[in-house]
């Protein structure tokens, strides 16, 4: 596991004072919840051994998953000091304020705002010796198609991009773009991660076209593998 490397919080947002209040309530009370609802939930891992194996390596994972699958991820991968995006808007503010808490590190920015200031600092945070994490098809969707962000970062990096997935045994599902996941309490949550894998420094836009649809491919085959790891197969 890697060290929690603790570096200043840097917010773009400049929300009302009220509105600011307002956020990191929701962020007190949202990490008390899934805390609290993580501390009760069961795992069944298939492959999770390779973040280790990268960072003993030399190396920092980036790491690739669905946006709907946010919150068990959160939390099983707590701790770790992994750099995430957050955006700069109200929901950003109070994203981060639970986020940190649980250990991770944010870079400020989404696809629509603030992307390439927020790439940039998660360069700097690899090069530091900290892992990254991407919601591959966050913000705002399409579900289930990757944008490549997580894949950019591997090439200018050099470090392997890590895609996983995670899928309970029972759970609530929210009616928002993403389908978003919560489990239930005491459910059994799986996850299946795949082997890394890089994408070459001399990589034309083709490289990454192909590379993001590679990703997407992956996270796919990982969907089934990891609901066969709930039925024991």
């Amino acid at each position: 596991m890697t060290d929690v490397v603790a570096r200043p919080a840097a917010s773009g947002w400049r929300g009302s004072r009220s509105k600011r209040v307002q956020a990191k309530l929701i962020a007190m009370l949202g990490y008390r919840a899934i805390a609290a609802l993580g501390a009760t939930l069961r795992w069944r891992t298939e492959g999770v051994e390779q973040f280790d194996r990268i960072v003993a390596g030399g190396r920092q994972p980036i790491m690739a998953f669905w946006h709907g699958r946010i919150l068990p991820a959160a939390y099983y991968f707590r701790r770790r000091g992994i750099v995430v995006i957050t955006s700069e808007n109200f929901d950003g503010e109070w994203i981060a304020g639970i986020i940190e808490r649980f250990g991770y590190l944010t870079a400020r920015g989404s696809t629509s705002r603030g992307a390439r200031r927020a790439l940039l600092q998660m360069t700097h945070d690899m090069a530091a010796g900290r892992p990254t994490g991407f919601t591959v098809d966050g913000p705002r969707g399409p579900a289930r198609a990757a944008q490549p962000g997580a894949v950019w970062l591997a090439k200018a990096t050099g470090n392997p991009v890590l895609p996983f997935h995670l899928e309970a045994d029972r759970h609530w599902t929210l009616d928002s773009w993403d389908r978003t996941q919560i489990p239930r309490p005491f459910a059994t949550v799986s996850i299946a991660m795949g082997p890394p894998f890089d994408v070459p420094a001399d990589a034309d836009d083709e490289g990454i076209e192909s590379a993001r649809r590679s990703l997407e491919d992956r996270l796919r085959a990982l969907e089934t593998r990891a609901a066969r790891l709930l039925s024991g197969a």
